[in-house]
């Protein structure tokens, strides 16, 4: 099933899909690009990785090419990747073979709720419109368990827009105040641990880092989640409807 048949009233559907097509016919020069650099770990995601478990399960939101999740399952996480890029994904899956990556949509999670730890999203909610962002936000919140950490970076800025140059033209970009960002945060149900703006890191430009906990009993009930495991299977491929094997 596509987006927009899986979303045939969301007016924001549109903006998602000229982004994920962007990302598809940029795939091979994207994964080129990034693996270009040294892969050196964002100080935001070591900074939430000093509060998990060292077991801890994970799920990368906007894995991509599957770098951030490959780091951390080599370190001896039990790490998900999603991405919802077909050309990603198998550019991950061919460098990661052990790795579980699930092409999946942000705005329907294929996942038990309390299936986490610990959720890490790098410059991925960014490309969501403002409403499906604030909704995702309570999702996300149910799939970690109470405690469980959220740590991600957001475009900083008032000015969303569909961007059509730079490396990878045709991608939507949410720009976010640092107050926006935090009440959407907080009645998501997540308590703001730290919420800054940060300039010219990972990233060129002005970020928002926000790295938030679950609160005991927020989330509200779990229905409408689809369950994907039970704790002893590895996640599926949500578009091909089987277990990926390595």
């Amino acid at each position: 099933m596509n987006a927009s048949s899986q979303f045939p009233h969301d007016s924001t559907t549109q903006l998602v899909l000229q982004t994920i097509d962007a990302y598809e016919r940029s795939a091979k020069k994207c994964v080129a690009r990034w693996n270009q650099r040294r892969h050196r770990r964002p100080r935001l995601l070591a900074e939430w990785l000093q509060c998990l478990p060292v077991d801890g399960r994970l799920l990368d939101l906007g894995c991509g090419g599957g770098k951030d999740a490959g780091d951390l399952s080599q370190r001896g996480y039990r790490v998900v990747g999603l991405d919802r890029t077909s050309a990603l994904l198998l550019a991950g899956r061919r460098r990661y073979r052990s790795l579980p990556l699930v092409r999946a949509d942000l705005r329907s999670l294929p996942f038990q709720a309390m299936s986490f730890d610990g959720l890490w999203a790098a410059a991925s909610l960014m490309h969501l419109p403002k409403p499906d962002a604030r909704r995702i936000l309570t999702d996300l919140c149910r799939l970690v368990r109470p405690g469980g950490l959220f740590a991600a970076t957001m475009t900083h800025g008032v000015r969303s827009r569909l961007v059509t140059d730079g490396w990878v033209p045709g991608r939507y970009f949410a720009r976010w105040r640092k107050d926006e960002l935090a009440r959407a945060v907080r009645r998501a149900g997540w308590k703001i641990l730290e919420l800054k703006v940060v300039t010219n890191r990972e990233r060129k430009g002005r970020w928002l880092n926000l790295l938030a906990q679950r609160q005991s009993g927020a989330g509200g009930n779990f229905d409408g989640l689809h369950v994907w495991h039970d704790g002893r299977t590895l996640p599926q491929d949500v578009e091909k409807g089987h277990p990926r094997r390595s």
